[in-house]
């Protein structure tokens, strides 16, 4: 329209790289990226006469092309605000009103200033060990703003008791494979390097297990692997999914889905290799001079151990599925070149955040293995990753550490307080006086042996103390950790005295904070990052940007100004660090502008484009050397037979970092075994909660970061919520044969509970769940109790399923979680 000022800017986002238009000050489009002809080519791959070329453009999720409804919100925080009934002067805190009470607006000086005297009298009090400051498993994206960078920095400097998370997607990789082959610093997960071409070029058949890549999108990765299906399809591979419930990967692209009762899976991977070692097709060559245990592995599969054969008769006994599907399986499998996707990413996965997750993790291991791992063709791919990329270009991820590692900062800060608490264990923290012990260090890439580690809180003073403050940054999670309703009795404890919480949206955990601080989005505020680039050699997911057809690095434009007084992250905590004195520590004198610049100098963005000209232009894409084939990995293995990162070097079916450890763990034996699951269809408990709720990742958010009131528009696709009664519930999908012993119909509102709680959600009646199961997937960003919060016998509204989940250690030496999996009842619910 005439006489309006009109602009573009580019950002980025969980689900891909965005455009902005900016119209008199106000953002009106958010559209995907389209490279131009002035971008590096695109790589393609030649399979016969079909030449194989990724489309121009960052194919972004549906909830990032949705952003702009995020920054104009209803529920955005949008200035500092204080519990209206706690008193920050007073010792009655009135702690068992969080969760309930109202907020008053307050300004940013007297926000700063509350922190500040917390800090200062917590402290002083108790010593710096009782503040503890916790951090999402994600947050906006962003590379100075990130929870590793900003917050690190700030809380580094004073000294703080650090909330280790845990590897939340990878459990059952973390605790199990990595004692197969290694791969401590991926978390059990194995290279992706060049698997695209192997697959295209060499596989016959994809077996996707516990993986459903149209929903997952390899993390952060976007709709870019959605062709690599099509292309597949288009080249007759073969592709079988095995998922107890039909996913949208199997809907439409599966030509046979296989539904084994929640977790059994374990029990089909043994059926799988007892028909191998009983019909001698597997690689005996490969298992004689690439791994070792082997013998032990055949005599429990063969039931030489303990006289059980693990026979596909027994297996269809376990798991429900036919003796005759699991035979023909085996020898399809045993037949082709296969490769095999257990979970995103080639690991993570359903399968793999259950009870004793890391026994199917391990046995993933060692069927392909067996079938010759390395070799053309068959090789850990999930379809959602591989894409040819130039590795070599340096630029940091978002866990490397931005403004808290050298290089990039003058001065690195450690953080001086000695005593650590693993996240799952914050809840016994508040609510008991145990002494609490748990093994690893939080993601535990330092080494395989970083999982023996013993610690224990709170330590004994002056090292340690209960905690008394908490300062929680970043996106809400309290519908994605186990036991919610437990989380949010931990946060109303009187032994919490002061309870911060920092993020742009009134939901989850900032409903209980006594402080919110108003966080602006990544759209409000400046920042650099690369598109899916978790982290570097260190890091968790090193090179996963090699999940995205094109690596394209972002200079993160501010499109308008912070909405009310929000600010970025940042400048969150410059605030406080000026309040306490330590501005100069903290910033080094540099805006955020002159940190962008750091990461860029340290960086080979440098080398390639003109700082000012990146800034303008607001991106750049990597280029892909002609015929550059790197990080053959597996290939090398292969033919070399050795480097892995094990004892031996090679792939373990007995472990010899578990025989170090605990030889005799009846629950993380030296073999894996299969294992009746605690939440499972053979667990005691199931005689009175005979249901299993499956809850994966959710497809159309992003865990809960684009859920509920502050993105209409993704509530009202019909398998992200449904609307009903004034209201849009979450959907839960119930096997007709389920739903019709309990009377319940298509649509009906249902109670799904168990001692731990009750969750009110939309029946969605379908052949997708197998029968014995229910399917619903975690990270509701709304947690609404109608009654008291934290006790489980009030119906919560939201659909916060994790609260169901049980916050148990996956095993007695392995402490990650198993949220993905719950023991429940369902009925009709009668309420309103």
């Amino acid at each position: 329209m005439a006489g309006q000022e009109e602009r573009r800017c580019y950002n980025l986002d969980h689900g891909g790289v965005v455009v902005a238009t900016v119209r008199d000050g106000k953002i009106v489009r958010v559209q995907p990226l389209y490279l131009s002809d002035d971008d590096a080519p695109s790589w393609k791959i030649a399979v016969g006469d079909r030449v194989f070329t990724p489309p121009r453009r960052s194919n972004a999720t549906q909830f990032t092309i949705s952003i702009r409804r995020r920054v104009y919100a209803s529920n955005r925080v949008l200035y500092p605000m204080l519990r209206e009934d706690f008193d920050p002067d007073k010792e009655d805190r009135k702690t068992e009103n969080r969760g309930k009470s109202k907020y008053v607006r307050i300004t940013w000086k007297e926000a700063s200033e509350i922190v500040a005297k917390e800090v200062r009298r917590i402290r002083e009090k108790y010593g710096p060990a009782a503040i503890a400051a916790m951090m999402s498993s994600h947050q906006m994206w962003g590379y100075i703003n990130a929870s590793y960078s900003a917050f690190t920095r700030f809380w580094s400097i004073l000294g703080y008791t650090e909330i280790l998370n845990n590897s939340d997607s990878w459990e059952g990789w973390s605790w199990g494979a990595e004692h197969v082959w290694g791969f401590y610093w991926r978390l059990g997960l194995p290279d992706q390097y060049d698997l695209l071409d192997d697959a295209l070029k060499n596989s016959d058949m994809i077996v996707l297990w516990s993986a459903d890549p149209d929903a997952t999108n390899s993390t952060y990765a976007a709709y870019d692997s959605v062709m690599i299906r099509h292309w597949l399809k288009e080249l007759g591979k073969e592709i079988v999914v095995i998922d107890p419930y039909c996913n949208y990967t199997a809907v439409r692209f599966a030509d046979k889905w296989i539904a084994p009762k929640p977790g059994t899976d374990a029990a089909l991977a043994a059926a799988i290799a007892y028909v191998w070692i009983n019909e001698g097709t597997y690689d005996k060559q490969y298992v004689e001079t690439h791994t070792v245990g082997f013998e032990k592995w055949a005599d429990y599969v063969t039931g030489k151990e303990d006289g059980t054969p693990k026979t596909p008769e027994w297996a269809e006994r376990i798991t429900g599925v036919p003796a005759r599907e699991i035979r023909a399986l085996a020898r399809e499998w045993a037949r082709k070149r296969t490769m095999l996707g257990p979970g995103n990413r080639a690991g993570m996965g359903g399968a793999c955040r259950a009870p004793y997750g890391h026994e199917w993790a391990r046995m993933m291991v060692y069927l392909q293995a067996m079938q010759g791992l390395g070799k053309p063709g068959v090789n850990f791919w999930s379809t959602n990753t591989a894409f040819p990329s130039w590795e070599e270009f340096n630029f940091p991820g978002y866990v490397n550490g931005g403004m808290n590692v050298p290089g990039i900062a003058k001065q690195v800060y450690l953080n001086p307080v000695k005593q650590k608490l693993l996240r799952t264990l914050v809840p016994d923290a508040l609510l008991t006086d145990k002494r609490l012990s748990w093994r690893g260090f939080g993601f535990n890439l330092g080494s395989t042996e970083q999982q023996f580690q013993l610690n224990v809180y709170p330590l004994p003073k002056p090292d340690g103390a209960p905690i008394r403050m908490l300062y929680r940054f970043g996106a809400a999670y309290l519908c994605t950790m186990p036991d919610g309703n437990r989380w949010a009795r931990a946060y109303r404890s009187p032994k919490l005295e002061f309870f911060v919480v920092q993020n742009p949206w009134f939901e989850g955990e900032a409903k209980f904070a006594d402080l919110i601080l108003p966080a602006a989005t990544n759209l409000e505020r400046e920042d650099i990052a690369e598109w899916n680039n978790g982290g570097g050699a260190s890091g968790a997911i090193p090179h996963g940007s090699n999940s995205n057809a094109h690596r394209i690095i972002v200079y993160m434009q501010k499109c308008i100004e912070p909405l009310g007084e929000s600010k970025s992250d940042f400048h969150i905590f410059l605030e406080l660090a000026k309040a306490l004195g330590i501005e100069q520590e903290y910033s080094e004198g540099e805006d955020v502008e002159g940190w962008i610049r750091r990461v860029y100098e340290s960086s080979d963005m440098k080398d390639v484009m003109p700082f000012e000209e990146f800034k303008k232009r607001g991106y750049y894409v990597v280029p892909v050397p002609e015929n550059d084939v790197s990080h053959r990995s597996f290939a090398t293995f292969y033919e070399l037979g050795r480097g892995l990162a094990t004892p031996t070097g090679k792939i373990e079916f007995e472990s010899r970092s578990l025989a170090k450890f605990d030889p005799k763990d009846p629950e993380r034996p030296l073999v894996a075994h299969y294992i009746p699951s605690w939440e499972g269809p053979e667990s005691p408990a199931a005689a009175k909660y005979p249901l299993v709720l499956i809850s994966p990742h959710v497809r159309f958010s992003f865990h809960s970061q684009h859920d509920g009131e502050k993105n209409p528009w993704i509530d009202e696709i019909p398998h992200h919520r449904v609307y009903k009664d004034g209201r849009y519930w979450w959907p839960v999908w119930i096997n007709p044969v389920d739903a019709e012993k309990r009377g319940i119909k298509d649509g009906d509102l249902v109670k799904i509970y168990n001692d731990r709680g009750t969750v009110v959600c939309i029946a969605r009646v379908s052949e997708r769940a197998r029968p014995g199961s229910l399917h619903a997937y975690q990270a509701s960003a709304i947690y609404e109790p109608k009654g008291e919060p934290g006790d489980p016998a009030s119906p919560e509204l939201g659909g916060c399923v994790n609260a169901l989940s049980s916050l148990r250690f996956m095993s007695k030496n392995a402490h990650g979680f198993a949220p993905a999996h719950a023991l429940v009842e369902v009925a009709k619910w009668e309420g309103s």
